[in-house]
């Protein structure tokens, strides 16, 4: 099942989500639908909260990065109850936008490492490092688990320049091929 996606201006986006437990009823069929979604978005990432689910919990495909960076050829992973142990590298500039903020997109920093503990969709626990394009979607990701979303990152004239699509975005003024949730829907 293809989930409807929560856009800018529903309070879920901005609540920090909760934790999974492995009893969750249901998790392999919201895991299915969760990779379903984000394909049919054609998102590479998608966080639990993105679909109204208060879960610490998000997928990523980074595979079409594998260009520049051939080991994320079949980069695809789940990420629950992750916990980011540290940042670190020189940070880099990167066009970021995001299935939750259609037709926005503004160039964000982000450290080029990043080091994490999670479980798998069978709910081992893995720590790892990872870099360049698979951190940033990783960090980004993560960032909906907490509240945060990119434009938080940006200085404070970009975001007055953001406002009417913002305002656009909360009232559904938007085009996507997908489905949305909107504060005034």
């Amino acid at each position: 099942m293809i989930y409807p996606v929560t856009v800018y201006g529903e309070p879920i986006l901005r609540k920090k989500a909760k934790p999974v437990d492995k009893n969750f009823e249901g998790f392999e069929e919201f895991m299915k639908n969760m990779w379903e979604t984000m394909y049919y978005a054609d998102g590479v990432g998608l966080a639990a909260p993105q679909v109204g689910k208060s879960l610490r919990v998000f997928v990523i495909d980074a595979s079409m990065g594998a260009e520049e960076e051939p080991e994320l050829k079949d980069f695809k992973k789940a990420f629950i109850n992750p916990e980011i142990i540290e940042i670190s590298g020189e940070k880099w500039l990167m066009n970021e936008g995001c299935l939750s903020l259609p037709e926005i997109r503004e160039d964000v920093s982000r450290p080029e490492f990043v080091t994490i503990r999670y479980h798998d969709e069978n709910f081992e626990e893995h720590t790892e490092t990872f870099k360049g394009y698979a951190s940033r979607i990783i960090q980004h990701e993560f960032d909906h688990l907490e509240g945060v979303l990119f434009i938080d990152y940006l200085n404070p004239l970009k975001k007055r320049l953001l406002k009417g699509k913002l305002l656009n975005i909360t009232k559904g003024n938007v085009e996507t091929h997908y489905r949305i949730i909107s504060p005034s829907r």
